[in-house]
């Protein structure tokens, strides 16, 4: 719905986007108040809302102005904007019923923008069951256009950020969505992660802020930005230490190649290509600070690597108030530093259920959210040299919520942790994972 106010509000007549409003979200109605100072267009709105990912079916306009005609019939001219509308259909007399050239009145009815470039203009058609009544020339100019699509919510559905695409995007939460942020805007997403592994008597408790920043400069892109901040803690009943570092920073691009939108459903895929840069704390504790091998305490720093580019498809389907979805990735490192944990294989699942406020109108919806990971990683390797031990086979389940608190106000919160653990003897076992964010849309 977000999406839908910040697209309205790029036209030149648009009111502020908080005066912009969706009415209901299950017919696909909204409503808003164009600025009478500017000249209105129904074909730039359509094309503005089909820029964005919705289908505008029709809409109805209000306008109070004054009555003039000619030998090619009744006009209807607001004073403020100085713009004409052509009325036009079978219930024009009857919507002027008593009234007079020079006249001011109120009408509502469809509204169109007839022909194209220089010969374009505005019509109405009067509607018989509301019809225009004359009111006195002092009161204000102003017009109300309402757009009722059935589709329009479900072009960018709610449920499926998009992620998200929806009041932003948003579920799911740790499982790739295909969706994308606001077209023209972007979302600015940090997240926490407090993450305990062990390995023999060694204990690793991490806490990790992932700060990410998208843009979407058209309907079937999206940029993005993550930047991981890191603290480590160890402890193996000897010695233990800390260390705090910046991770790998990684650039996204993400392009949505397919999408089918139906009545109450939607579903879509997308290639996201990312390319991880040797940005992070490389400098690992050293064997007086804590005596296990060389492998295992390069574990301890923020990073797997170095250069590493990631590749992943993802798809979503939303049907009514459920929403499936998964995505698989590879990813493929190379050394730093002589050092690189193994190459990864993941394939991930989603599975929500919408729980609304209030099921006709939007905002304050609950994201009960069921997510699944498979992780095959690779032998890694230390001073170019493979090790024995360092891959693994492991599946994860996390449990989580998501909270629309406001159109551009998202809070969500999963907790993360293995069914299966096949790891080698050099690699540090998860124990668990939580993991608590926000997002803002902008």
């Amino acid at each position: 719905m977000y999406n839908i106010q910040k697209a309205v509000s790029r036209l030149d007549y648009a009111p502020k986007l908080k005066d912009i409003q969706v009415t209901d979200i299950q017919k696909g109605l909204g409503v808003f108040t164009p600025r009478p100072d500017k000249p209105v267009s129904f074909a730039a709105l359509k094309e503005t809302l089909k820029k964005a990912g919705y289908t505008l079916e029709a809409a109805d306009i209000t306008v109070l102005g004054t009555l003039a005609r000619d030998d090619k019939g009744w006009t209807i001219a607001v004073q403020s904007s100085g713009q004409q509308f052509t009325l036009e259909g079978p219930n024009v007399e009857q919507a002027l019923a008593g009234a007079n050239s020079g006249s001011s009145v109120e009408i509502t009815g469809d509204w169109k923008t007839i022909g194209a470039g220089r010969t374009a203009h505005e019509a109405l058609a009067p509607s018989a069951a509301k019809a225009g009544a004359e009111v006195p020339a002092s009161f204000p100019s102003f017009a109300k256009a309402r757009f009722t699509q059935a589709n329009l919510i479900f072009a960018e559905p709610l449920y499926s950020l998009c992620a998200s695409d929806a009041v932003a995007p948003q579920a799911p939460i740790r499982v790739t969505s295909p969706g994308l942020t606001v077209y023209k805007g972007g979302a600015v997403t940090p997240r926490f992660y407090f993450i305990k592994q062990h390995l023999g008597v060694l204990e690793v408790n991490r806490q990790v802020l992932d700060l990410s920043v998208s843009y979407t400069p058209s309907p079937r892109v999206q940029l993005e930005v993550e930047i991981p901040f890191s603290r480590t803690a160890y402890d193996n009943k000897i010695t233990s230490g800390s260390g705090i570092g910046i991770g790998n920073m990684i650039g996204w691009a993400k392009y949505r190649f397919f999408r089918k939108v139906k009545t109450y459903g939607d579903r879509q895929a997308a290639l996201r290509v990312g390319m991880e840069l040797p940005t992070g704390e490389k400098t690992a504790p050293t064997r007086e600070q804590i005596n296990v091998p060389a492998f295992v305490r390069q574990q301890l720093t923020p990073i797997n690597g170095g250069l590493t580019p990631h590749f992943d498809v993802a798809f979503s389907q939303a049907g009514g108030r459920f929403i499936f979805g998964g995505n698989a990735e590879l990813i493929l490192r190379t050394e730093r530093d002589g050092f690189r944990m193994g190459h990864e294989q993941r394939l991930s699942t989603d599975l929500e259920y919408v729980l609304p406020r209030d099921p006709h109108k939007p905002g304050g919806e609950l994201f009960l959210i069921l997510e699944t990971t498979f992780v095959h990683r690779g032998s890694g390797r230390l001073n170019s040299m493979p090790v024995a031990g360092s891959g693994s086979t492991e599946y994860y389940l996390a449990p989580g919520l998501q909270y629309a608190a406001r159109p551009q106000f998202v809070i969500e919160g999963s907790f993360q942790f293995p069914l299966v653990r096949n790891t080698g003897s050099m690699v540090l076992r998860t124990d668990r994972n939580l993991l608590l964010g926000v997002r803002y849309l902008f």
